[in-house]
């Protein structure tokens, strides 16, 4: 059973940093390999929304427009775990941050896909909240 399983959110003031880890067990690094990695966010009364990923091969990143300069995101094959660096963030990033794992795009030839609906695996979910 493969579970995704998110930490390092928090409360933190504007300006400063974040690290997110997801570690996906129940999968061996190998299958681990051919997921592409997200981050999505979802703030109270909206829609979750795409944050940034990384292809299962690791040589590309893409970024939402509002975090691009600001979030780094990676992965490390050998401990089945994506990060989401967050720095310089504002009261407008606070939100539930959740990571996804998508198999499919490794299948179809592609390296990223950004709608939610092609991730096949979720995590709970951790909380960032960043006060003014």
């Amino acid at each position: 059973q493969v579970q995704l399983i998110e930490s390092g959110g928090g409360l933190v003031q504007s300006g400063g940093s974040l690290k997110l880890s997801c570690v996906v067990s129940g999968r061996t690094t190998s299958e681990f390999e051919t997921y592409t990695m997200a981050w999505f966010r979802q703030a109270p009364g909206k829609e979750r929304e795409f944050v940034a990923a990384i292809s299962w091969s690791g040589g590309s990143t893409y970024y939402a427009d509002s975090v691009k300069g600001r979030f780094t995101v990676s992965r490390d094959n050998t401990r089945n775990t994506a990060v989401l660096q967050m720095n310089s963030l504002r009261p407008e990033d606070t939100a539930v941050y959740s990571c996804a794992a998508d198999q499919g795009a490794y299948f179809s030839g592609m390296y990223f896909r950004r709608s939610k609906s092609d991730y096949d695996f979720w995590g709970q979910g951790t909380q960032v909240t960043v006060s003014s």
